[in-house]
């Protein structure tokens, strides 16, 4: 049986890019390309025109499909190595949560979708603990026979965490859990999932636990943000301050100022430390 050949184009490169040879980022077709189809990705609504351009110039070469999150489309079966670089893993899509500033119930609906587990380490389900126990167990039994340590980066929801899941997250050596700090509702469950962590083995310089940050979001200020963020690391997490966009994907410009600020790594580093250390003292008195 012979394998179609399909190139498949990307407006812009990102950590969970494939990279085989038949992958190409923002490009138009060269001499060379030639392929039974082409297929354009795209992830980011504010990619659209270019796609659209690429898409009518790329159908010189082959047929052309254009898919993506950008699109709304409901996401189908996972392929590894597909649209994602090795490694990267989706197991379930979906999440039963309505939050006003997420796409996927957009996207997927409202019920969460289990699918056929696959090879990976890099699990980017989009609420993977709201899954059945069931699919739960047989991911956490790939994750044993992988050759790199499991990452969480899909993003855990805090108030689905128990005692005994991070437990099991410690036993298999997660080398990285993402969280999330998004509206105010979100931080009493987030301090108890790091108790819970903590109990179970992870500490606080490990930087194992990380929390992704909502900001610059309409009616944010950069003093609540601020506080969010310090507030994220008093609980235990490396911040990492996502910045709100729209569908056009502009931002203020003071406000991508700020967020490459929390970004830098020394100076959240920084920051880290001084709250640890003032822990550290207020634990003494």
């Amino acid at each position: 049986m012979t394998t179609k050949k399909i190139i498949r184009v990307f407006p812009r490169r990102t950590n969970a890019t494939p990279d085989d040879s038949d992958v190409r980022i923002r490009s138009f077709p060269g001499l060379f390309d030639m392929a039974d189809e082409v297929h354009i990705s795209v992830a980011f609504s504010w990619d659209m025109q270019w796609a659209e351009i690429a898409a009518r110039l790329w159908s010189a070469v082959a047929p052309v499909k254009v898919g993506g999150p950008a699109l709304n489309e409901k996401g189908g079966e996972f392929v590894p190595g597909m649209y994602m670089k090795r490694g990267y893993v989706i197991t379930s899509r979906g999440c039963p949560n309505c939050c006003w500033f997420c796409s996927v119930p957009k996207r997927e609906g409202y019920q969460l979708r289990e699918l056929p587990i696959t090879d990976g380490w890099i699990i980017t389900d989009d609420n993977l603990l709201a899954c059945s126990e069931s699919h739960i167990n047989g991911v956490f039994e790939m994750l044993k026979q992988q050759p790199e340590r499991p990452q969480f980066v899909g993003g855990l929801e805090a108030r689905l965490l128990t005692s005994d899941m991070a437990v099991r997250l410690k036993q298999i050596k997660a080398k990285s859990l993402y969280f999330a700090y998004d509206e105010p509702d979100d931080y009493e469950p987030l301090v108890q999932a790091g108790k819970y962590l903590f109990g179970a083995g992870f500490t606080r310089k490990s930087h194992e636990l990380k929390c992704y940050v909502l900001i610059g979001f309409p009616k944010d200020t950069f003093e609540a943000a601020e506080k969010r963020l310090t507030d994220t690391i008093k609980a235990g997490f490396m911040p990492m301050a996502m910045l709100y966009r729209d569908n056009s994907g502009k931002n203020p410009k003071e406000w991508k100022r700020f967020q490459e600020t929390w970004a830098d790594k020394t100076v959240v580093g920084h920051k880290m430390q001084q709250i640890d250390n003032e822990y550290k003292f207020s634990k003494k008195l």
